[in-house]
């Protein structure tokens, strides 16, 4: 079995973040990983309210009517 647990090497010593899943002799592999400086990106947060207005684009008269297509399933 395997189990990955965080933990970080200073000064000759390693500090386990998380208590380990055993309390017997196990064998042990430690990965030194380095700290990477990841860029944020910026969160899209969807289209604003009225960013279209002004554009060319408008929404039909009858857009909430009933369409022909379907009116044999309407009550």
């Amino acid at each position: 079995m395997y189990t990955a647990i965080k933990g970080i090497y200073e000064n000759g010593q390693v500090i386990l973040e998380e208590t380990p899943p055993t309390n017997t002799k196990s064998k042990v592999v430690v990965m030194f990983l380095t700290e990477e400086q990841t860029v944020a990106k910026p969160v899209h947060r969807g289209v604003k309210i009225g960013s279209l207005a002004g554009k060319g684009y408008s929404i039909p008269d009858d857009f909430n009517e009933p369409l022909d297509d379907l009116k044999d399933y309407m009550w």
